[in-house]
């Protein structure tokens, strides 16, 4: 018999934009329902004291890197005991699909587990389709999938730094599309990250538009490396372009001030110009001012130009 719990005298917060107002929650016969009036009257097996607390639906976690370690904790504690219902897995341009094979899935674990880590078994899939088959209704957290561009770079170009053709950036769309249909919600950047760093403006675009086709979005890690001290606002100024030349919705992930580069009135006018010219932007933030990443990104590109093989030998 499942239990009927109240969740009494808080602070709702809807997550509709709407204003907050003051009242319990009832969750009973598999059903939420809001009740604004007196709590005095409801009865539930659990009941729970919200007074000068907020209650709110789950958060969607829109920058997670838990999308090969949850295989290990599928009760995912650290994030659910944070409120998080939904995280999307696939961000930073490095997602877990799609590979033509199990040598260069496994080929590209290795080269991102600073950022990922590795799955506690060898992995089992290579579509879209078949890593949400794993995951759906086997964790406790909701999962959805973005497509990055590394894995859609060795699928269409190699792992080679250089331009991509246009038939390959065409076998690029084809793919994305394809993943799309199966469930993919679009297009994740890591433009720190090779070999999806190698992509040009214009490839992105051309992707992008794919991706906007089928109502996704572009979620982006962008390209540090335009930042020059009289344009610190020039790898975001990229990301605006892609989103403006493809007619897709722009994502700007870790979105912050660098320390001693610029205002925080330059960062939030950059979002704001593009709103006003009818873009649909948003952007996540931390509340720091460094971040952690995988070791090698303090290598340059060309060490990993041709793949994992190459970096161990530029190393060597």
């Amino acid at each position: 018999m499942n239990q009927t719990i109240a969740l009494k005298d808080g602070l709702i917060i809807n997550g509709t934009g709407s204003p907050g107002f003051y009242g319990s929650v009832l969750i009973k016969d598999n059903k939420i329902s809001v009740i604004r009036q007196s709590s005095d009257s409801i009865q539930a097996d659990v009941e729970i004291d919200c007074t000068g607390k907020v209650i709110s639906p789950g958060f969607v976690d829109l920058h997670s890197h838990t999308g090969l370690t949850i295989f290990g904790e599928p009760k995912h504690e650290p994030k659910v005991f944070q409120g998080v219902t939904t995280e999307l897995i696939g961000i930073d341009g490095i997602s877990p699909v799609p590979f033509k094979n199990k040598s260069e899935l496994e080929r590209y674990i290795w080269l991102d587990s600073g950022l990922n880590d590795y799955p506690p078994e060898s992995p089992d899939w290579l579509k879209t389709i078949e890593y949400l088959n794993k995951v759906d209704n086997k964790v406790a957290v909701n999962v959805a999938c973005i497509i990055g561009n590394s894995p859609l770079r060795i699928w269409g170009v190699g792992w080679n730094d250089k331009p991509a053709d246009k038939k390959q950036i065409e076998n690029m769309k084809s793919v994305l599309r394809e993943c799309m249909e199966e469930g993919a919600w679009g297009l994740s950047t890591g433009l720190d990250y090779p070999p999806g760093a190698y992509a040009s403006t214009e490839e992105l675009i051309e992707l992008c538009k794919e991706a906007a086709k089928l109502g996704g979005f572009y979620h982006t890690h962008t390209r540090a490396l335009l930042s020059t001290k009289n344009n610190v606002l020039a790898p975001w100024e990229e990301a605006i372009d892609i989103g403006e030349g493809s007619g897709i919705p722009v994502h700007l992930t870790h979105y912050r001030q660098n320390p001693g580069k610029g205002t925080y009135q330059d960062y939030l006018g950059l979002v704001e110009n593009a709103r006003e010219n009818g873009m649909d932007v948003t952007f996540d933030c931390y509340t720091y001012p460094y971040s952690g990443t995988t070791l090698t990104i303090i290598l340059p590109n060309w060490s990993k130009d041709g793949g994992p093989e190459a970096l161990i030998k530029n190393l060597s």
